[in-house]
């Protein structure tokens, strides 16, 4: 078992010295780039529509995100990376019956300017890890859901923006690898660490995968 450790981080520190990107150090690139997240809030496993204790099952929400990044090669193994861009979040509950009636399409939806920083480590050609910081603007908040009572079905779309927290601080890491043609896919896991709303413990979790093309400057 030593040896086997050992042999594995000997390949690791091998792989970390003869790593080099695609491009020469000292250059810049732009790239702009849009995707889709997967979403939820933690700590929000209560349906805020009843305020009577009903525990409704929480599901993940489907979004879509837009912006763009420049990047600095500072050698042939690392660069810094800084983007601006607007993504949707948010969660989903499902759907339940109490009493005759029914609550459904239940959901919050948020939106943000996202402004990461993050570092890039090239461990072969192409491929980088990733981690760093992320600052994010709210831009919305509403709260949908709709209730059905026999033959009456009413709508409710309610501006929670005054409720929530309007900056929002995360930690991305993730992946990426461009191809020859300069094409990047980019997949990256927020994790949040300031509160979404006011009074809980919550915190907003974000998946998302994007692909962009890379301009050299």
């Amino acid at each position: 078992m030593k040896k086997l450790f050992l042999v594995a981080a000997m390949t690791v520190a091998a792989l970390s010295v003869s790593a080099q990107s695609k491009v020469k150090p000292g250059t810049w690139s732009i790239q702009p780039k849009a995707g889709v997240t997967i979403t939820s809030v933690t700590g929000l496993d209560e349906d805020i529509t009843l305020g009577i204790g009903h525990k409704s099952e929480s599901q993940v929400n489907v979004g879509a995100t837009i912006g763009g990044e420049v990047e600095y090669q500072i050698d042939n193994r690392f660069s810094v990376a800084a983007g601006v861009g607007y993504i949707m979040q948010g969660k989903q509950w499902d759907d339940y019956k109490i009493g005759g009636v029914e609550w459904y399409d239940s959901k919050i939806e948020l939106g943000y300017i996202n402004v990461p920083i993050v570092a890039n480590c090239y461990i072969f050609k192409g491929f980088a890890v990733k981690a760093g910081v992320q600052f994010a603007f709210m831009t919305n908040a509403k709260y949908k859901y709709t209730i059905k009572d026999g033959n009456y079905e009413t709508k409710y779309n309610q501006d929670i923006k005054d409720n929530c927290k309007t900056f929002d601080f995360s930690i991305p890491v993730g992946v990426s690898y461009e191809f020859d043609n300069h094409i990047v896919i980019d997949a990256r896991y927020n994790i949040g660490v300031t509160k979404v709303l006011d009074g809980a413990t919550n915190h907003n979790s974000v998946l998302l995968a994007t692909v962009g093309y890379k301009f050299r400057l």
